[in-house]
């Protein structure tokens, strides 16, 4: 039981795209990532998921299932959060050159991409 530094954990990694977990709280995980330039659409059928942005201008963009021309985004800034819940069809993105750092609050079970598979999928987090 002791603080835990953001600024120190994201100094431990560089890899943009791969979540690190940083702690766990009873069924959830608070995980650490970079990301920079655009993801790739998936849903998170049975579970929310929270947006903190510790850095930079995040944009996740939103379809409709079943009606994926229904398309819109939120831009989240720096010290903002944003929600997704479950089942809703997601796609984060930066601004081009542009690295943000994310914290997350997820179920420890929530799939990275959902059912989608990518080369960008991750399916286990570093413990840091």
């Amino acid at each position: 039981m002791k603080p835990i530094n953001i600024k120190e954990k994201f100094s431990k990694f560089d890899k943009q795209w791969h979540p690190h977990q940083i702690a766990t709280v009873d069924d959830m995980q608070v995980i650490l990532a970079k990301i920079s330039g655009e993801f790739v659409w998936h849903s998170h059928k049975d579970e929310d998921e929270l947006f903190y942005v510790q850095k930079g201008v995040l944009e996740i963009r939103f379809r409709e299932s079943g009606n994926p021309k229904n398309q819109w985004s939120e831009t989240v800034n720096e010290g903002e959060i944003i929600v997704v819940p479950k089942g809703v069809e997601h796609c984060p993105t930066t601004q081009e050159g542009e690295e943000v750092h994310l914290l997350l609050f997820e179920k420890l079970n929530t799939a990275h991409t959902g059912d989608v598979k990518h080369e960008k999928t991750q399916s286990e987090y570093p413990k840091i």
